[in-house]
C-alpha cells in the first residue's frame, strides 16, 4: 500500500510516501506507529483518504481490500 503523507505527518515519518501493507486501515497506521515512532503523535488528529475517498469512523472497519494509495493529512493550520 503506497502511504503519501502531508504536513505534520511527514515530518513525523521524514518522507513524502511509503509502502507499508495491511488488511485494515487501522493495520496500516499501527504499521506506521510502529516504524516512525513520532507518528503516534500525529496519527489521532490525521484524516484519511482511500483512493482519494475520505474515511469517517472506526478504522479497523475500513478494509483496504484492492486499494492502492493512502493519504495522510493532519489538520492545517492558516488562513
Amino acid at each position: 500500500m503506497e502511504v503519501h503523507l502531508f504536513a505534520a505527518a511527514r515530518s513525523a515519518v521524514g518522507q513524502r510516501s511509503v509502502t507499508v501493507s495491511g488488511k485494515t486501515l487501522a493495520a496500516v497506521v499501527e504499521s506506521l506507529i510502529g516504524d516512525y515512532p513520532a507518528f503516534a503523535a500525529v496519527a489521532p488528529r490525521c484524516s484519511y483518504l482511500v483512493d482519494g475517498l475520505a474515511v469517517h469512523g472506526d478504522l479497523d472497519l475500513v478494509n483496504l481490500g484492492d486499494a492502492s494509495r493512502v493519504d495522510v493529512l493532519p489538520p492545517f493550520a492558516g488562513g
